[in-house]
């Protein structure tokens, strides 16, 4: 009886580690849709510019999960925010390429962020879609395309599109 529960738990150890953890870099070009309040009266105004943040996750053959803070300020519209967002991947086409390093996917998230503009500093929770795909360069290395579309629940900001480039360290 001992045999067997220790062959029972080092199955289920096995499991475990057949999944990957991660820690990245994320770039992206980011467009937010948003009633400003400025002095002349200033509605749907939309501000491009870079988006920048840092990523950490696990994944494994079907799905990925993974926490990003995200940083982006548009002087020229003069907005700005802050966002922490939980992604949740399904990977696409994984049982025909089981060992490919392209997979496609489609996910959802969801996440809370601070948005600022000169007259306007409100807080709120976000959720969206997203599709990508990421590519292994090495063992150790993946690089990840994507394309996040968020709806907020806050009075100012309409939305959010996203195309972020991030690279991720497989530990």
């Amino acid at each position: 009886m001992c045999i067997r529960d220790r062959s029972s738990s080092l199955v289920a150890q096995e499991g475990l580690d057949e999944g990957e953890r991660f820690i990245g870099l994320e770039v992206g070009a980011s467009t937010i849709q948003a009633n400003t309040g400025g002095i002349f009266g200033e509605n749907d105004v939309k501000g491009t510019n870079a988006e920048f943040g840092v990523r950490i996750g696990a994944q494994n053959e079907d799905w990925r999960t993974l926490i990003a803070l995200n940083y982006f300020d548009n002087k020229e519209s003069d907005q700005n925010y802050e966002r922490g967002l939980l992604g949740f991947d399904y990977y696409l086409l994984t049982s025909e390429f089981n060992s490919a390093s392209f997979k496609p996917y489609l996910g959802v998230h969801g996440g809370y962020m601070n948005y600022e503009s000169t007259l306007k500093d409100e807080d709120g929770f976000f959720y969206g879609g997203q599709a990508g795909f990421t590519l292994d360069v090495t063992k150790e290395i993946d690089v990840d395309v994507a394309y996040r579309y968020s709806l907020g629940d806050m009075d100012e900001v309409d939305h959010i599109g996203n195309f972020a480039l991030g690279v991720n360290y497989l530990y």
